[in-house]
């Protein structure tokens, strides 16, 4: 399935490449970027989960093109939200890459262009954004433009994750530590976005009733949370190597996650004042990330969010066992549960 993906993903691209060709050379590192941003990596969880809603109530045997072009065009809009997110976080990389503002910005230095490099960069982006969001809307639009409830389920989708990523930036904003809200950034921004709302655009494509619905909700919404709090701990613990980011980059960033929530909440005196100094310093050393992270370690904030990720895990897992939905299905969701949540990457 993933292989099919690719090369939807692939032959769209390169038809968009060609679009753009028309209005000239200048487009073609704007093409050339999108491919590499789109093309080079990934996990492709959000078409694997809209595959298994399909096939919660579908055989394998069945046809399921229209299916694997609705569930690649969920890899355009999340690059869409990467790249932004790259933007607004300031993150030089992405994928052990240079995120999309930073390949822009190299164009602009190699080529002497007038201005500030790193400002085009930053605009470049956006607007490559703008356009990968536009392709996705093409690219769905084309598979199943005749399932009024597949395209409610694909509207909602956009609107959530672009409603969670404003909720992000307002907690950033506020520079709180609240449970409540990391919370409630995840369950908008990653639950419905990346779990629930592809299993539920995977069965209303399959034109799933009713029920099928509530029970991939009751497993995704667990899930997608647990997947998120999995990201949070790599942000801060993860090996550069594996996530190809930086050691410690969401403490950098500034990011206030359930992990920096209940650091917080747990900090004597000192532990509070070095952490929420170090939060958001992007010159922060390896040996600063080194004392943050005893910080989050020693308060026990570490453990509590790896105890609600079992937690979490184990509540979807649950789910599933009376979700009605197919055995293949409920099979090959379990196993994604696993997969999501054990990772270092």
């Amino acid at each position: 399935m993933i292989a099919r993906v690719e090369a939807e993903l692939a032959a769209f691209l390169d038809e968009c490449a060609k679009t753009l060709a028309q209005l000239g050379s200048d487009l073609a590192p704007v093409s050339d970027i999108a491919r590499q941003f789109v093309l080079n990596g990934g996990k492709r969880l959000r078409p694997t989960f809209a595959y298994w809603g399909w096939r919660s109530v579908r055989a394998e045997t069945d046809d399921d093109a229209a299916l694997i072009t609705a569930a690649a065009s969920l890899e355009l809009l999340h690059a869409c939200a990467l790249v932004h997110d790259d933007v607004m976080d300031a993150s030089a990389t992405r994928r052990g890459r240079p995120a999309a503002h930073a390949a822009f910005a190299d164009l602009h230095r190699a080529h002497g262009w007038a201005g500030d490099a790193a400002a085009f960069g930053a605009s470049a982006a956006i607007l490559l954004g703008d356009l990968l969001l536009s392709w996705a809307d093409a690219m769905f639009t084309g598979a199943v433009s005749g399932t009024a409830h597949s395209r409610r389920v694909y509207d909602e989708m956009r609107q959530l994750v672009m409603a969670g990523q404003y909720l992000d930036v307002l907690v950033q904003a506020r520079a709180g530590f609240s449970v409540d809200e990391a919370l409630r950034v995840i369950e908008f921004k990653t639950s419905k976005y990346t779990v629930e709302g592809p299993l539920h655009l995977g069965a209303a494509i399959a034109e799933a009733p009713p029920e099928v619905f509530s029970g991939l909700s009751a497993y995704g919404l667990p899930l997608g949370e647990a997947f998120q709090l999995r990201d949070d701990v790599l942000g801060v613990f993860g090996d550069p190597s594996v996530t190809g980011k930086p050691t410690g980059d969401d403490l950098r960033e500034g990011k206030h996650t359930l992990l920096t929530a209940l650091a917080m909440q747990a900090a004597d005196a000192g532990q509070a004042s070095a952490l929420g100094a170090g939060l958001g310093d992007r010159g922060l050393g390896d040996d600063s990330v080194a004392k943050l992270c005893k910080i989050i370690v020693g308060t026990g904030a570490l453990e509590q969010v790896e105890q609600r990720i079992a937690e979490r895990t184990a509540q979807a897992r649950a789910a599933l066992r009376t979700a009605a939905i197919g055995d293949d299905a409920r099979a090959a969701l379990d196993a994604l549960a696993g997969t999501v949540t054990d990772r270092h990457a």
